[in-house]
């Protein structure tokens, strides 16, 4: 698969650059692909296309506040992406860096708002492994001085607004540098109003890192190496889905990072791991069955997985419908449910 097959022309007017008022109240674009159909509803209607016995799987990650400004020892500024902790050396984080000119292992970073971290080591372009030199562990300095780092094509600053909207009601495990953002759509009430029709609800933990939002850049799609990412099933989760499939319920997956974890338990069997894998058109999939999902950037991951399940040609006539009537894109724009 060519890389240009992840095209489509993306008007950035419909880029979403704040969050609804209601959660709830976002557009919704139903594809039925059996049918090939495509139906415009609102995401507080989501229960009239579930039935009783179907499984909605959340991923309940919680995005922390990753980004720090700091300045080298000669004064040029740096924007640090902490996205893990490591295990050598104790204490160390992975982070992505950018900066004028790189940072080499030993460099002392200053932070703008306080704190010392050293890079220790650059495993590749753009990583490095950082250590705080302040006598605070980096998690104090994250919760001191960290920033929400919003996707590069929200083209404003981080509000307070932002901190409570950029995250889901669901979060509970802190560890994504990213929000799962088709589970953004969701309130308490829809949540309730769901599970009182028939519908189960179980919930996933997969920290959104690199590995879904660095774009692709091979032109054979197939080349692209997926930056592996850790997930969590409990063993309660995994038996709502094996009790899911004996009853005839479908398994709708919300968001991408449900699916990756999904579908990696279903090859692996390991309810817990790093998971690199990488969907894209030709995949097979063994639990999912439905998939709620927002519209994605063009030439990315996520979007071929989209296109894995729901077939390439009906998923750009579902984006070109989107474009016409003129839907909200991307992160905190409206919704998507394949069925």
């Amino acid at each position: 698969m060519r890389l240009s097959d992840l095209d489509y022309e993306l008007p950035p007017e419909l880029i979403a650059q704040e969050p609804l008022p209601g959660r709830d109240q976002a557009r919704m674009l139903v594809l039925q692909r059996r049918a090939g159909a495509l139906e415009h509803s609102r995401f507080y209607k989501l229960g009239r296309y579930l039935r009783e016995g179907d499984l909605l799987v959340l991923n309940d990650t919680r995005v922390f506040p990753a980004r720090l400004a700091a300045r080298k020892q000669s004064g040029g500024r740096v924007e640090l992406l902490l996205v893990r902790p490591v295990a050598d050396p104790p204490g160390g984080w992975l982070a992505l860096i950018r900066g004028h000119r790189p940072a080499g292992a030993g460099s002392s970073l200053m932070l703008e708002a306080g704190g010392r971290l050293i890079v220790v080591d650059c495993p590749r372009p753009g990583r490095v492994i950082v250590t705080a030199d302040s006598g605070q562990a980096i998690e104090q300095l994250i919760a001191e001085a960290g920033r929400l780092a919003l996707p590069h094509y929200i083209k404003r600053e981080v509000s307070g607004r932002d901190s409570a909207e950029y995250q889901t009601v669901y979060a509970a495990h802190q560890g994504a540098v990213a929000a799962p953002t088709a589970g953004l759509h969701f309130t308490p009430e829809l949540l309730d109003s769901l599970r009182t029709q028939g519908c189960a609800v179980a919930c996933l933990t997969l920290h959104i890192g690199p590995g879904t939002f660095v774009p692709l850049r091979t032109q054979e799609v197939e080349q692209h190496g997926m930056e592996a990412e850790f997930y969590s099933i409990s063993p309660q989760a995994a038996e709502s889905l094996a009790h899911a499939r004996r009853i005839g319920g479908r398994v709708i997956a919300v968001g991408t990072s449900s699916v990756r974890a999904l579908e990696s338990y279903a090859i692996t069997g390991d309810l817990e791991g790093h998971t690199g894998l990488f969907i894209y058109p030709g995949f097979r999939f063994k639990l999912v069955e439905g998939m709620i999902t927002n519209f994605h950037m063009p030439r990315s991951t996520v979007l071929a997985m989209v296109m894995a399940f729901a077939g390439r040609e009906p998923l750009l006539e579902a984006y070109r419908e989107a474009i016409r009537r003129r839907y909200r894109l991307l992160s905190y724009g409206d919704a998507m449910l394949i069925v």
